[in-house]
């Protein structure tokens, strides 16, 4: 309880360093106070409801958060659906096991009842993905609302993500381009506490690994042959990141120590002496995870953020008004 009270009053005194930031940004924490009072409670009350029969979505909805934010801001790009004239963001290989999008337009349905036209999808993502984490065990914290939809969503934009295949200084150098910090990266890593990772994510580590290696020395012998299991039923075979899947915890980086990291991109992250020393870090220290990881949450849900006649309010998460 005191190292919760601590996080919360820490995580507050961020807020009020930033708050020129937010405003810079036209953001408040009470964007909706006045125009849509019930919207946080909608949010947080449907984001339970599908936890509750689904705890694997905690997962999809963290994840469609950042692969929203990492390509054109958060925006809400990444609901967008494909049409005849325009392959969107969520049909390109890097987003087709996002999962979650039956709970943002659920949410939007009630939102609209009650204040229509209001309410962003942008928003919507930012807040579930934070109400997801807190369920799922993660730390508390809050963000700033008023963003508005982009009108833009192509395939093309997504090969700018994070691969799973790259080394700590690529990641290093994606993350930088946004404004990450290496502490911050690593603490956004973390997120893989929760979910799954399919087999054509990782299946490069277990043969032809490189001209010297067959198999990815850096991974554990024992753990090589449960990746190797969960590849022998397919491309689309899921190995979660760590034993505790739908956790939010410091379980992911108790995994890199043991070199159980299932991507490759996981794995350098302890391989990496410019980086190990954080997830040492993190493993002795799960309190020190969980405040890094909010708060470059809620810098992340500041990325590229879009105002005023730069978006829009979506009538539907799915389709440009």
């Amino acid at each position: 309880m005191v190292v919760s009270n601590l996080l919360g009053v820490l995580l507050v005194v961020e807020i009020m360093v930033n708050g020129a930031m937010f405003r810079a940004h036209g953001l408040r924490m009470d964007y909706y106070f006045m125009s849509c009072p019930f919207a946080e409670g909608i949010v947080k009350n449907t984001v339970t409801r599908a936890l509750q029969s689904d705890p694997t979505l905690a997962a999809g909805l963290l994840r469609m958060h950042f692969h929203d934010c990492f390509i054109q801001g958060c925006d809400a790009s990444v609901l967008i659906d494909s049409t005849k004239d325009n392959t969107a963001e969520k049909d390109s290989p890097a987003n087709l096991s996002l999962r979650g999008y039956e709970v943002i337009d659920d949410i939007k349905k009630q939102l609209e009842k009650q204040c229509r036209g209001v309410v962003s999808c942008a928003d919507i993502l930012a807040m579930a993905a934070r109400d997801a984490v807190f369920w799922a065990g993660g730390p508390v914290y809050d963000i700033p609302k008023g963003r508005k939809d982009g009108r833009r969503s192509k395939i093309e934009d997504t090969f700018d993500l994070p691969s799973p295949f790259f080394n700590s200084s690529e990641l290093a150098g994606t993350f930088g381009q946004h404004g990450f910090s290496i502490q911050e990266m690593v603490a956004l890593s973390g997120a893989h506490t929760l979910g799954v990772a399919r087999c054509s994510s990782f299946k490069n580590r277990l043969s032809s690994f490189d001209s010297t290696h067959d198999v990815d020395p850096s991974i554990d012998s024992v753990f090589l042959k449960t990746l190797s299991k969960t590849c022998g039923a397919g491309d689309d075979a899921e190995q979660p990141f760590d034993w505790s899947r739908n956790s939010f915890d410091n379980a992911y980086f108790n995994a890199l120590q043991r070199k159980a990291g299932v991507l490759s991109s996981d794995q350098t992250l302890f391989t990496s002496p410019r980086t190990r020393g954080i997830v040492n870090a993190y493993v002795m220290n799960q309190a020190m995870f969980f405040l890094d990881f909010q708060q470059a949450m809620v810098k992340m849900s500041l990325l590229d953020v879009k105002e005023g006649p730069a978006g829009e309010v979506r009538e539907n998460c799915r389709r440009i008004n």
